[in-house]
């Protein structure tokens, strides 16, 4: 099970960590603008957020297996279209078919490995699962890098598609079949519309902030149309009897605040692979090999730190152990701050990717393990896919929210010039405009990341708090839905 999960994590970390340091030779290619060069990431993260739900839930009902195997299957189908598609928004189109493969197997991943593990291994497993992320991490910007200097952009593409060959057939041969569930058969369609065009609007608008600004009426409708929306979403789901998005979970301000923790630290570290390496192409004039090896060491700390996780969870808990990730992270996203200069040393820039890498090997497993723990099997799906939700929405911002104020002290005829790695051979003059946007992007970045802290530092005390309540006097944990949960539902 784990080799499986394992596996198919790596390929998608593969498709997704490549294209940030090849965007710049996939934008020459295709002589792309800004807007487009944004959407090649932004489509992909959107896509895959506003289908996670859906999936999730699906998957609870027909069973993983099969629902893994076709996310296989599609992912490497769009993998392989890619390689061939004859312009830049066939790029965007096809990166939102391979979005869809992605949900279905990211909502199962966690899942699968939940249901696989007893409790007192559940870390160690979940552990070696972020690892896998890692370890396609640490590959991936390095070797899509060469293989887009080397070989051309196709390639950056298709060395996902004999990886998903390889997982695909190992899936079907390992994944056991189990039978349907008939227990939670039913759709919520209102409430699955309702996350698609709330979330959607909302994760649109910010998406073009990067290149309209963050007063344009498209992306202040995005906003709006979210909060107008969320209401009529909380009505909906409240009186629907099998809801895509279980409400009534956010009642324990631990788990919402674990769901808090998860978007902030997101928000404030998502983005850092991209800056990093772009940072190298457009001020260094650097070659997406060279960049590549620049953010190396950000994904082997990342590796190091989530292999770890079991015994760093048996000795100090999982909630200390996200609060300490987010502890690390944030003072590697000062270290950046601080340091970041058109002449500026590798060695400061290395020390402050190592500790966002750390951070984050530390606090994904840590906070997956506390939220999934002690769910009953049949509901572990949906709320894995809740927090991969929560997550990928913190992608999506923090990927919008730093290409609009990276770019936005710069004038717009120069934003392409930094997507496409030649700001420093075309306008060198506008290198220190650049240099500004960098702080101020860092700076925000750092800000929210503070506020994860916080997020994480809450939920460990009020868990504390609520783990300090004599035996006796203890409520029954509450099962996602709302109804206390049986004895045989609570996971040992």
């Amino acid at each position: 099970m784990l080799s499986v999960v394992g596996l198919a994590s790596i390929l998608i970390a593969l498709g997704s960590s490549s294209l940030n340091v090849a965007l710049p030779e996939v934008v020459r290619h295709f002589d792309a603008g800004a807007a487009a060069a944004s959407w090649m990431l932004l489509s992909f993260m959107l896509a895959n957020t506003v289908l996670m739900v859906v999936f999730g839930r699906l998957a609870d009902m027909f069973g993983r297996r099969a629902m893994y195997l076709w996310g296989l299957a599609t992912y490497t189908g769009a993998s392989l279209l890619l390689g061939f598609a004859p312009g830049e928004w066939y790029v965007v189109a096809l990166r939102v078919l391979q979005a869809a493969g992605g949900a279905m197997l990211l909502t199962n991943s966690a899942a699968l490995l939940t249901d696989a593990f007893p409790r007192r291994h559940l870390g160690r497993g979940m552990g070696i699962y972020i690892a896998s992320f890692s370890v396609a991490q640490l590959v991936g910007p390095t070797l899509g890098g060469f293989l887009t200097h080397r070989f051309g952009w196709q390639w950056v593409f298709w060395y996902n598609v004999p990886l998903g060959v390889l997982c695909l057939v190992w899936g079907a041969i390992t994944l056991r079949r189990t039978a349907s569930r008939t227990g939670e058969r039913g759709t919520d369609v209102p409430g699955n519309l309702l996350v698609l065009v709330s979330l959607g609007g909302l994760l649109f608008g910010l998406s073009q902030a990067a290149d309209f600004g963050w007063t344009d009426p498209v992306v202040v409708g995005g906003v709006v149309l979210f909060v107008l929306l969320m209401p009529v979403f909380v009505v909906v789901e409240r009186r629907s009897a099998h809801p895509v998005v279980d409400v009534r979970l956010f009642a324990d301000r631990v788990f919402a605040l674990d769901l808090l923790a998860t978007l902030l630290s997101t928000v404030g570290r998502m983005a850092v692979v991209l800056l990093v390496a772009l940072f190298y192409q457009a001020v260094h004039g650097e070659n997406p090999v060279a960049a590549g090896l620049k953010v190396l060491p950000l994904s082997v700390a990342m590796m190091i730190a989530s292999m770890s996780a079991g015994p760093l969870h048996a000795w100090l808990g999982a909630r200390v152990v996200g609060l300490l990730g987010n502890v690390v992270g944030t003072a590697g996203l000062v270290v950046l701050l601080a340091c970041l200069s058109p002449d500026v040393g590798y060695a400061p820039v290395c020390a402050g990717t190592v500790l966002v890498g750390a951070g984050a090997g530390m606090f994904l497993p840590a906070t997956a393990t506390a939220i999934l723990d002690q769910l009953p099997s049949h509901r572990i799906g949906i709320v894995n896919a809740m927090r991969l939700m929560v997550q990928n929405t913190g992608v999506v911002v923090s990927t919008a929210l730093a290409l609009s104020l990276v770019t936005g002290p710069l004038p717009a005829a120069l934003r392409p010039a930094v997507f496409a790695g030649t700001l420093s051979r075309v306008a060198p003059e506008g290198i220190g405009a650049l240099i500004t946007g960098y702080r101020i992007t860092f700076g925000v970045l750092a800000t929210v990341s503070v506020l994860a802290v916080l997020a994480s530092l809450g939920g460990l005390r009020r868990r504390a708090r609520q783990a300090a309540v004599p035996a006796g006097e203890e409520p029954a944990p509450a099962a996602p839905g709302g109804a206390p949960a049986s004895p045989g539902e609570r996971r040992s």
